[in-house]
């Protein structure tokens, strides 16, 4: 019971940290989830955080809390998804329960806009890298591969055509891109085992 308790506490921790200290929302958060919960704290592996990623993503919610959520789940049970959710959403609701009080004032200084500015481009990188680094890491079977391909080629031809399209629905096409493309090289597999 004392070593649960001991991690519980060590899951806010991380989290809350992880939640201070990324800027620019969920997207930005996944590399430093990456960096704590895989290399450093050795809690899941890589192909368990990019399932998560994958899962985290599908249901509804911001990606950062719903990750927290489903480490601690999976290292703790219901308190784990507890404590790391509190601790991904407590910094946030800090920060900007301070910024609130003082609104006007942080509108008007031009240095506060220039560090935006400055964190914006810093956050695309961490974005980019990140995806890299899923793509990287991705067991490349041929089905996989292909249904990659598919849904970057739409990404980029709606963003191109001015396509309003929610992520919800690219994470659908991926599902059933990824689910037509198994099933026909499954069934190319099958007749070639006759």
């Amino acid at each position: 019971m004392k070593g649960k308790l001991k991690l519980t506490l060590s899951l806010f921790i991380t989290f809350f940290k992880i939640g201070l200290f990324t800027f620019g929302g969920g997207y930005a958060m996944i590399s430093q989830i990456k960096e704590s919960v895989v290399e450093k704290n050795e809690w899941l592996s890589e192909d368990e955080l990019l399932e998560i990623i994958a899962i985290a993503e599908a249901t509804p919610g911001p990606i950062a809390i719903n990750m927290a959520t489903f480490v601690g789940y999976k290292k703790c049970g219901v308190l784990g998804s507890v404590f790391s959710t509190l601790g991904v959403v407590l910094p946030s609701f800090i920060i900007i329960f301070i910024i609130s009080m003082f609104a006007e004032s942080f509108k008007k200084n031009e240095y506060v806009k220039f560090a935006f500015l400055g964190i914006k481009a810093a956050v695309a990188f961490l974005i980019l890298k990140t995806g890299v680094n899923m793509f990287i890491k991705m067991k490349k079977k041929p089905y996989g591969l292909i249904a990659f391909s598919i849904v970057f080629i739409s990404m980029i031809l709606f963003e191109l055509f001015a396509v309003s399209f929610s992520a919800v629905y690219f994470i659908l096409l991926g599902g059933i891109a990824g689910i037509v493309i198994y099933s026909i090289l499954n069934i190319g597999e099958k007749e070639k085992e006759k």
